[in-house]
């Protein structure tokens, strides 16, 4: 009884101590793939499809003269939205 007694106040002690310790090292935050890829790229511009009205980057956009489009299914089809 005294020993069961002696081994739960050792446990409440280094229970106290693990927690209370004034050096204890905080996990720092992983860093977002953003920050780490280093300077923040410039925000590219948004357009809509003109069948579909779906918005993508301009870099994606398939063009038809001055029409875009964010799929060549939707350039063969021609435009449905707002002829």
């Amino acid at each position: 009884m005294m020993v069961g007694r002696l081994l739960l106040w050792a446990i409440l002690g280094l229970l106290a101590w693990w927690i209370l310790r004034p050096n204890r090292k905080v996990a720092a935050p992983p860093q977002s793939r953003a920050a780490s890829a280093g300077p923040a790229a410039a925000p590219e511009a948004m357009v809509d499809c003109a069948a579909c009205g779906l918005h993508f980057p301009a870099s994606e956009a398939i063009r038809d003269g001055a029409r875009l489009y964010c799929c060549t299914a939707h350039r063969d089809a021609g435009p449905r939205r707002g002829e």
